[in-house]
């Protein structure tokens, strides 16, 4: 079996941090206890890219992230250091925002359907008429074609800062001086130029979600899966990387064939998916697909678990009161909000992809479009694999025709030929759930459900209010028998909100009715006029307090407009966003006294949750993954906000004071965060005998609920919960852990702990969390 790593550490490698500089925080992360350095996408990316998920050309790591020679030196001292590498790749598209940068791109544009790369990017030909549209106008052709213009000497058409390829031979015969007849040029090429607006339409290739300069890979043809992987296949053979994170592979057409091919490409490496599993932190959660040649997830799955164990379940009554409140009635259920959401994205953005859809039919089916539409919109999980899944499919169809009767023929006369897992149809009909399912919730519902920000986390359900600690147990310990080399997460370069702004959030689930009266209070200081949207906007300047200005407008701007209630991305409000602003200008101004009594009301109960989720993930199985900088406290909020540089610096030197013997307070400097970090890797990497099973540990007495207990074979993980509701019953009392005989050690303060009944007042005197090592394996 290949190696498999311990634990990881993920880096954002991109110009202003490229693999060079990387190196000089090996040394650094093999002091904090990392066992792998775990690397964004390395490939050769769109130029200016600051996350490389873009990637232009597949043969070659990108120059500007360092080159080829960067990364054998990165590897080289990773070696020297310990460390394994896990490189993210990303098989689902490729970066055509600049089409002269992808020589496949731009092949394909300059030779059609003859180029041999035609068939690597999933084009519908037949609906472009033979052409691939381009939608990059301002306006309509008409208006736009005075700004066309053809430049015969370098062979390509401009449009302003665009640059498009002329097909050979098409200007013969025409006069290719200044009187050119641009409009008989464009004819006579194997692109079109579109309104940007049509894209949603007219667009005639598949993409990764709603992106257009981001064109879907055919990487199941086997030449396509064999030119774009040939290098990422040789980093693993000449031991610079050692495994592979895949992105979105919901969007191919067969993952688990992809999974099977890459498996036998690489000889069995460690291979993790971006898979987001549905009803996490539920009794029914989502299954991986136990058949795919996968390591497991990236541990958003586990996220949701973490967060809720955290989350008062009494709170909720009081904040559903408030929303209703803010809202002027009761929310919407949530299953009707994302039915919602999900039906404008498909009725909006993914129009091109369900028109396709329509194309596949081999006869006509009346109201097909309307009906594949409300199909996506019920469908309750991210794809289908058919024929598994078929439980998720049958249950869109029952939801779709109780919600739309007039609907139910179609349906019923669509059915079939969808659940043929053979067909083009069924094929793409999977490919677009997963970007339905995305946009509809992560990218616009979540911007709409705003009780609770912790809840509304890539991967969650913020029906699912709060898990128990037994519900905990459960799912903590699935994972550690179904997939115990799994990545686990709290703060990616994904998610909405860094783990310590959800972990402050939290309290409010114990605080309700101070949490009512002091955004009550700030809202009539500012507001922007939405009761739920000044909650989302209030609880992020809370949450991520102190945020600069700079980064707060970014947030409200982006949050505002992926919400798409009050404005939007294609005709932003202007008297909205103004308002928007005033309020996060209000907050640095009038409100500024209001927000600080508040944070620091709630920041001593946020460090206390922020701990404990660190050590229930960092102790608890499968493969804890630390984002860049989280060691501390990470307050990042949605991107490109957690991308922001990392002071390595300030971590060395404070990784320093706490390995000289300091016992760090928790406080603003995040400190005790770190010492936290730093001990629960080292014991994992030195000691891995003491992490092979998942046993929950009995904490007796009346504050019992207020902790989480485990036993991984040796290293016993224990953690505060609800630490509002411990406080208001006057602490642990006679609360205690019960050990098993033999002496242990808290890693995190060197006392020592004989086994039998261990009060938690004295257990947890200094910090809120221990972690416990067996004195002998």
């Amino acid at each position: 079996m290949s190696r498999r790593p311990v634990s990881t550490y993920r880096l954002q490698i991109r110009e202003s941090f490229d693999l060079d500089a990387a190196r000089g925080v090996v040394e650094y992360l093999r002091d904090l206890g990392v066992d792998w350095a775990y690397l964004s996408p390395l490939l050769a990316a769109t130029a200016g890219s600051d996350h490389g998920y873009d990637v232009v050309e597949p043969t070659r790591v990108d120059a500007a992230r360092g080159g080829p020679e960067a990364l054998r030196r990165f590897a080289r001292d990773a070696r020297e250091a310990g460390l394994g590498i896990l490189v993210d790749v990303v098989p689902n598209h490729m970066g055509v925002a600049d089409p002269r940068q992808n020589p496949w791109w731009w092949d394909v544009l300059t030779h059609g359907r003859a180029s041999r790369y035609a068939d690597a990017f999933d084009i519908d030909w037949e609906f472009g008429r033979g052409r691939v549209r381009v939608p990059i106008l301002g306006s309509s052709l008409d208006e736009a074609l005075k700004d066309v213009k053809v430049d015969a000497a370098a062979g390509v058409v401009r449009y302003f800062d665009h640059e498009l390829p002329l097909a050979p031979g098409s200007l013969d015969g025409l006069d290719a001086g200044e009187g050119v007849d641009v409009r008989a040029v464009l004819a006579r090429q194997h692109w079109e130029l579109l309104f940007w607006r049509d894209e949603a339409t007219l667009l005639n290739y598949r993409r990764f979600f709603a992106v257009t300069t981001l064109a879907g890979v055919r990487v199941e043809v086997p030449w396509v899966f064999d030119e774009t992987h040939a290098e990422i296949l040789r980093w693993l053979r000449e031991g610079l990387a050692d495994g592979l994170r895949v992105d979105h592979p919901d969007g191919l057409a067969d993952p688990g064939a992809y999974l099977e091919r890459l498996s036998d490409a690489t000889g069995g490496a460690y291979v993790l998916v971006e898979k987001i599993l549905e009803h996490s932190a539920t009794a029914h959660p989502e299954m991986l697909p136990a058949w795919w040649r996968t390591d497991g997830t990236t541990g958003y799955d586990a996220m949701a678990e973490i967060d809720r164990v955290l989350v008062d379940p009494a709170g909720e009554a009081g904040l559903d009161r408030l929303d209703a409140e803010l809202r002027g009635g009761p929310a919407p259920t949530w299953p009707d909000l994302i039915h919602g959401t999900k039906r404008m994205i498909a009725d909006t953005i993914q129009v091109a992809e369900i028109s396709r859809l329509v194309r596949c039919l081999a006869h006509p089916v009346d109201r097909a479009e309307d009906a594949l539409a409300e199909l996506l919109a019920c469908y309750p999980v991210y794809r289908s694999y058919l024929p598994a899944g078929r439980e998720w499919f049958d249950r869109a169809v029952r939801e779709a025709t109780q919600r739309r009767p007039e609907l139910s023929a179609a349906i019923s006369e669509l059915a079939p030929l969808l659940l043929d897992a053979g067909s083009e149809l069924a094929r793409r009909f999977q490919q677009t759930t997963g970007p339905v399912m995305a946009k509809g919730v992560e990218d616009t519902a979540f911007y709409r459900a705003t009780r609770l920000g912790t809840l509304t986390e890539v991967g969650g359900d913020p029906s699912v209010f709060a898990l128990d600690v037994d519900g905990f147990h459960t799912a903590f310990a699935r994972r550690q028998a179904a997939w115990p080399h799994a990545l686990t997460s709290l703060s990616t370069h994904d998610t909405k909100r860094g783990e310590d702004v959800r972990a402050r959030l939290s309290v409010l689930a114990e605080v309700p009715g101070e949490w009512s009266e002091t955004l009550g209070r700030l809202r009539r200081i500012a507001s922007t006029g939405h009761g739920p949207f000044d909650a989302l906007l209030w609880q992020a300047i809370v949450g991520s307090w102190p945020a600069t200005p700079e980064r707060l407008h970014a947030y409200a701007e982006k949050a505002a407009r992926e919400a798409a209630e009050s404005t939007g991305w294609w005709d932003p409000d202007e008297v909205f966003e103004a308002r928007m602003h005033a309020l996060v200008d209000a907050a640095f101004g009038p409100a500024r006294a209001e927000v600080e009594s508040f944070v620091e009301r709630v920041a001593p109960s946020g460090w206390s949750n922020s701990l404990a989720a660190k050590l229930l993930q960092l102790a608890g199985p499968g493969v804890p993954d630390v984002y860049q900088g989280s060691e501390l406290w990470e307050t990042s909020l949605v991107d490109p906000d957690n991308r922001r540089p990392v002071d390595f610096g300030a971590r060395r030197g404070l990784l320093s004071r706490v390995d000289g013997g300091w016992t760090p307070p928790v406080d603003e400097s995040g400190a005790a965060k770190l010492l936290l970090t730093s001990r629960a890797l080292r014991l994992r990497r030195d000691r891995p005998q003491l992490f092979t099973r998942y046993t929950p540990m009995t904490v007796a007495g009346q504050a019992a609920e207020h902790a989480v207990a485990f036993d991984r074979g040796g290293a016993v993980a224990v953690v505060t919960r609800l630490p509002e509701g411990l406080v208001r019953r006057g602490g642990w009392g006679d609360a205690a852990l019960m050990l098993p005989p033999g002496t242990m050690t808290d890693v995190l303060t060197g006392r020592r702990f004989d086994g039998g009944a261990v009060p938690m007042s004295a257990l947890l005197e200094t910090y809120p969390v221990a972690l416990l090592a067996a004195d002998h394996d």
